[in-house]
């Protein structure tokens, strides 16, 4: 059986068929690097053209590394807090605020 997988096909017979592949009409398939926010650099191949900038990588991901890290865009937590504590305050001033009584 020859190794070459784009231009063998091995029939549901068994039998092993040569095909060519059509000139002119397939992307190149090229190596490019690819950087991580993270700061992890690795080489793949790709049909893309010039190098990758990417996210999230098998370096930085909670799936492959086990560790699980919070990641704070643009301060979204904080912002959530204030909003909680400043409800909290206005909540206990309608407390403290007397009733007028009908």
């Amino acid at each position: 059986m020859a190794r070459n997988r784009d231009l063998t096909r091995v029939c549901y017979t068994g039998e092993v068929k040569e095909h060519e592949m059509k000139a002119g009409i397939h992307p190149a398939y090229n190596e490019l690097n690819v950087t991580c926010a993270c700061g992890h650099k690795f080489q793949t191949r790709s049909t893309h053209k010039g190098d990758m900038r990417v996210e999230i990588c098998s370096s930085c991901h909670t799936f492959f590394t086990w560790r699980q890290k919070l990641i704070d865009t643009e301060g979204r937590v904080d912002r959530f807090q204030k909003l909680l504590k400043r409800s909290a305050d206005l909540k206990k001033k309608r407390a403290d605020k007397p009733q007028p009584v009908a």
